[in-house]
């Protein structure tokens, strides 16, 4: 497989299948048809029509957004439309930039395919013959990707915290990372893609850290999430990516990233260059 048909992979979705969903006069996401036409039922709570799927004007704060949109989905979750609850919120605003508008549980992002954010980090040894890059292998009792490699460290970004904060986290539940080196990270940027799911549409974007850290470190991992940590060099890590679908789907856009800011991937040595450079930060529908 080459390096740019990752992204072409993380970005399949036929939005002919969904229709815009608004709250407060925004559009926020992308509802599936048959989704909408369910949701049609709770008129109290939804207005649906051509134009797409809305949230009633009378929801008129986040807490009541919130609420209202969480008992509608037990009901659905009940039918089996959708996924029960992870009991952990994501913040839904119209762009990253903006206040939300209300919390939604992450199980049911993608039903409404509003923007999702996530940290992943390149933790990485410097050596002469270049870096090399720890890679996390996850649990077979995972629910997403189970078995698959992995950043060092990754996850999504809860309602409230801020994507650093969400990095210190996760270094330390994933990896043991101590406050003092993973405060030392840097932020590099960030990857996004749009793909169509069983369950909807996923419209991510991941902050990207790099961390630099010694040849003594050694990754703990404290909350269940991985099996094991590999220390491979990065062309190994790239060759494993090019063979396959070894890495949990999103990681490749991440390594590809580090790839190209490291000099490793060059205009020269990568025919595909240019597409990927462009293909990793796509404006999201």
């Amino acid at each position: 497989m080459s390096f740019h048909q990752h992204i072409v992979n993380l970005n399949r979705h036929d939005l002919g299948r969904f229709r815009p969903f608004f709250v407060a006069e925004r559009k926020v996401g992308w509802v599936r048809h048959r989704i909408a036409e369910r949701l049609a039922d709770f008129g109290s709570v939804f207005d649906v029509g051509s134009f797409g799927v809305a949230l009633r004007p009378t929801l008129a704060t986040p807490a009541q957004r919130t609420d209202a949109v969480a008992e509608t989905l037990s009901v659905l979750r009940d039918e089996g439309l959708v996924p029960p609850p992870r009991h952990e919120r994501y913040a839904v605003s119209a762009t990253l930039s903006e206040a939300p508008l209300f919390e939604l549980d992450r199980a049911h992002v993608p039903v409404f395919g509003v923007l999702s954010t996530g940290v992943h980090l390149n933790g990485y040894v410097q050596g002469p013959d270049g870096p090399r890059l720890w890679v996390a292998r996850r649990a077979d009792d995972r629910a997403v990707a189970p078995g698959k490699l992995d950043n060092l460290v990754a996850g999504g970004r809860s309602a409230g915290l801020s994507p650093r904060e969400t990095l210190m986290k996760e270094c330390d539940e994933e990896a043991g990372i101590d406050p003092g080196m993973a405060a030392r990270a840097r932020p590099a940027g960030l990857v996004s893609y749009c793909l169509e799911a069983d369950l909807g549409l996923k419209r991510d974007t991941l902050f990207v850290y790099d961390l630099e850290v010694p040849e003594s470190f050694a990754p703990v991992n404290r909350d269940g999430e991985i099996a094991a940590f590999m220390l491979w060099s990065v062309h190994a890590v790239l060759e494993t990516l090019r063979d396959g679908d070894a890495f949990k789907f999103n990681v490749p856009l991440v390594i590809l990233d580090f790839a190209v800011r490291q000099g490793i991937l060059t205009p020269d040595s990568e025919p595909d260059y240019a597409s990927l450079v462009h293909g990793l930060r796509r404006s999201l529908p």
